[in-house]
């Protein structure tokens, strides 16, 4: 039997478990949230998302509030705008305005929004963890609202548990067992407390400036294992006289890929080969004294099918081996098992994303 609800004056049919936001976002009805995660458990700890319900004294978190038959909901009167300006404007009492330059600040977006200004200015008694001395992640408290989106995260989708709410009152805060850094702790530093924050709170240390109007989202897969996860490179496409560099990698929406919007240490920030001082730019071949020198592309070709060539006659073609790296392209790995198999008649080929 269908269940219907009421929405604004509309009737929505639903499935038993839906939540009032779940009903409402899947019809295109908009309710702001900033605690929420379609990944995580529903805690209503931001209040943001407060609907009417008919029947009901209080406003109720329409993210922690399962949908029922016969329901009435408004999402949007003077009641409940005068319920958010007023919570929006006590977030911003403690929280730094007009420094939207370490990711994107839904706080500050939300006030803006719904026309919501702060109180006044307190200074924020949270503390942090300067210590923490770890290359990838940034913890700012004063930018935290405690909606917990990291803690849960940490907790829920990774297993880890590496960060928590410590502290009581106004001295509530983001921290770790007895407030160590974070290489001193269970943190694998994926990066998905960054991903998940809404203020900007947890940023990446590097490569999170305020954006040129002009860097793009290439969206690509990650190379580093056999998982194919999906991400953003973030590419300002002027740098490098004119090359590209990447900027950061950020991942895609939750439920829009096979890897739902999760990546690892190493396709959140492993980039730095990319534009490594170290890496080759030209092929390089060892001379009869023993040390590499640079040459061209034909003659490092021709030194390759030469080497090829005399060990596949002497030892027979299963005498090769090829191994290519993950920090090639896709097509690049196709392309070297393809020359094994296809070209030398071996399956001796091997990647490390194969592990």
């Amino acid at each position: 039997m269908t269940k219907t609800l009421n929405i604004n004056g509309s009737t929505f049919e639903f499935v038993d478990g839906e939540s009032l936001l779940e009903v409402a976002q899947r019809n295109g009805i908009g309710i702001p949230t900033l605690c929420h995660d379609p990944r995580l458990k529903a805690v209503g700890a931001c209040r943001t998302c407060l609907v009417e319900v008919e029947g009901q004294r209080r406003l109720t978190p329409a993210c922690a509030t399962l949908a029922a038959e016969g329901a009435k909901v408004t999402t949007d009167n003077a009641r409940i705008a005068r319920h958010r300006q007023l919570l929006l404007s006590m977030y911003l009492a403690d929280h730094p305005i007009g420094q939207k330059n370490r990711g994107d600040d839904e706080l500050l977006e939300m006030a803006e929004r719904f026309a919501a200004t702060p109180l006044g200015a307190l200074r924020s008694a949270r503390p942090g963890r300067s210590e923490n001395v770890n290359p990838y992640i940034k913890f700012d408290a004063e930018r935290c609202i405690l909606c917990a989106r990291c803690v849960r995260y940490c907790e829920e989708v990774e297993g880890v548990q590496a960060i928590t709410l410590a502290g009581r009152g106004s001295l509530t805060t983001i921290s770790t067992a007895d407030a160590r850094g974070l290489l001193d702790s269970s943190c694998e530093l994926c990066g998905g407390c960054v991903d998940v924050c809404p203020t900007g709170a947890m940023s990446q240390r590097a490569g999170w400036p305020l954006l040129k109007s002009d860097t793009k989202k290439v969206r690509t897969t990650c190379n580093y294992c056999g998982v194919g996860c999906q991400m953003d490179l973030v590419v300002d496409p002027d740098a490098n006289d004119g090359r590209g560099h990447i900027v950061r990698v950020d991942s895609p929406g939750p439920g829009t890929t096979t890897n739902d919007g999760n990546l690892c240490v190493k396709g959140r920030f492993g980039t730095g080969f990319v534009d490594h001082p170290d890496r080759l730019t030209v092929p390089l071949i060892r001379g009869e004294d023993g040390e590499l020198h640079e040459a061209t592309w034909e003659q490092a070709l021709d030194r390759v099918v030469k080497g090829f060539a005399a060990v596949q006659e002497a030892h027979g073609k299963d005498a090769l081996g090829f191994v290519s790296s993950s920090r090639c392209t896709v097509e690049e790995n196709y392309l070297v098992q393809k020359l094994a198999r296809a070209v030398y008649g071996t399956n001796n080929v091997h990647q490390c994303a194969a592990t």
